[in-house]
């Protein structure tokens, strides 16, 4: 069973995170070790904070409003390998261990499983 680590951020590593009007930021998350795009969803900063305190994901709601920690309801838990930010601090990405079924709510592994047609000839 894989087990959650924390993560150590610097205050100046978070103060680089620029959050949108709505005080959210983009996070993908990828699986750690085939690089497979799993999911997009939004953080806040407290729902950042926690990721890196506890080193499983959690995510802000925009539908519902409120924090959710992925895999709580569905078993699909992700375990934190490794954080970072792009070089605008406008986006996260998160290396995680995808325990479970997947990341998508379809029961997809990954929420990227439909294709917008072939590449044109």
């Amino acid at each position: 069973m894989p087990q959650a680590t924390p993560f150590k951020a610097s205050e100046s590593d978070l103060e680089n995170v620029t959050f949108n009007d709505d005080g959210l930021v983009p996070a993908i998350v990828q699986e750690h070790g085939t690089g497979q795009v799993l999911m997009l969803a939004w953080m806040n900063e407290d729902s950042l904070r926690k990721t890196l305190e506890t080193g499983r994901t959690w995510f802000w709601s925009r539908s519902r409003q409120e924090y959710w920690c992925k895999g709580e309801t569905s078993g699909d838990r992700q375990y934190v390998r490794a954080a970072s930010y792009d070089c605008d601090g406008d986006t996260l990405l998160f290396t995680v261990e995808q325990e479970g079924n997947g990341a998508c709510h379809t029961g997809n592994f990954s929420c990227f499983y439909r294709s917008l047609g072939d590449a044109a000839e």
